[in-house]
């Protein structure tokens, strides 16, 4: 549901917005006034934003559509609920116990889906009903964290895949991937007025879009994704650098996998991420600007996923040993 904004109909002023299904509605607020008109919209939006009912169906919509004004992408949240409607939609938000998770958790896994979309999928739930709730919000069972993934990829396999990509906007995809250990996320939402040729900078931060844990960064353009960034910025026919049909693009995963299964060259989104860190690793890049290469929020994350890989980062270290 969008925001609301106020608007002459008839004579007075009325509070108008789109409903969830997108369509415009309009109440009248009864007066001209400009300022008792704000007083009586404000009591209105809350009436017609307070949930239905407690039910975590009623609940959710409200969640997301609160998420997206800080940014949130939309279809992120989409899956996850179609996973979690038919164990928890019918649900009173203050009804969920642990049981119920770790219940939902055995049944996903079953069903062959990875620890790690479970434990996202609960995490979304919980933040849902603390939003909601706040402190009394129910205590949510999450699964523990997933082992950390070790797959990256060479560098020939990693020009393997590029060169295999058909579609020009897969090709650009995974080269932003690979040259600037970005998410998918991000890369999708990049567009061009942050991408800045003359000082050689990749801005992934979109205007009012609040940091996460997730952060975003500003990344040097190096000379691979210069290059495949001129190429489809002199095509380019919308404002998205990752465009597909004049449209921008919301996922990529189906396409990676049929690349990966093409190529058989195991990979995913997020192995172009760690590709990217492993080879600065490699390459005796100091943790510091890794960590800052990639956005994270503690440089102790950074330090114990990808220390193993510099050759000399505990070096000095072994030859203390030396006797």
């Amino acid at each position: 549901m969008s925001e609301y904004t106020l608007t002459t109909h008839r004579g007075k002023l009325a509070l108008t917005y789109r409903d969830a299904a997108g369509k415009p509605r309009r109440v009248s607020t009864g007066t001209a006034d400009r300022g008792r008109a704000e007083a009586i919209a404000r009591q209105l939006w809350a009436r017609i934003t307070t949930p239905a009912t407690e039910r975590i169906a009623d609940l959710w919509p409200r969640y997301v559509a609160d998420r997206i004004k800080d940014g949130a992408r939309a279809d992120r949240f989409k899956a996850h609920w179609t996973a979690l409607e038919p164990y928890f939609g019918h649900r009173l938000g203050t009804a969920v116990e642990k049981d119920d998770c770790r219940s939902y958790a055995t049944e996903r896994r079953k069903a062959g889906y990875a620890a790690s979309t479970i434990k996202t999928d609960l995490e979304l739930l919980r933040a849902c009903l603390r939003w909601r709730y706040g402190e009394n919000a129910p205590a949510l069972w999450i699964p523990p964290a997933s082992a950390p993934r070790d797959r990256w990829l060479r560098k020939d396999e990693a020009r393997r895949i590029v060169e295999a990509a058909k579609s020009p906007h897969i090709k650009l995809f995974l080269v932003l991937g690979l040259a600037t250990g970005a998410r998918a996320g991000a890369i999708l939402d990049l567009t061009w007025d942050r991408v800045d040729f003359i000082h050689g900078t990749i801005d992934y931060r979109p205007p009012g879009r609040i940091q996460t844990n997730k952060r975003r960064t500003v990344v040097p353009m190096n000379n691979i994704a210069r290059e495949a960034l001129q190429e489809a910025y002199a095509g380019r026919l919308t404002g998205n650098v990752i465009e597909y049909n004049r449209k921008p693009v919301s996922s990529v995963k189906k396409a990676i996998e049929r690349l990966a299964k093409d190529t058989r060259i195991p990979f995913s989104p997020h192995v172009l991420r760690h590709t990217c860190a492993v080879w600065m690793a490699q390459a005796d890049v100091p943790m510091q600007k890794i960590s800052q290469y990639l956005g994270h929020t503690s440089l102790n994350m950074t330090v114990s996923t990808y220390a193993r890989y510099s050759p000399s980062f505990m070096k000095d270290a072994g030859a203390a040993a030396e006797f």
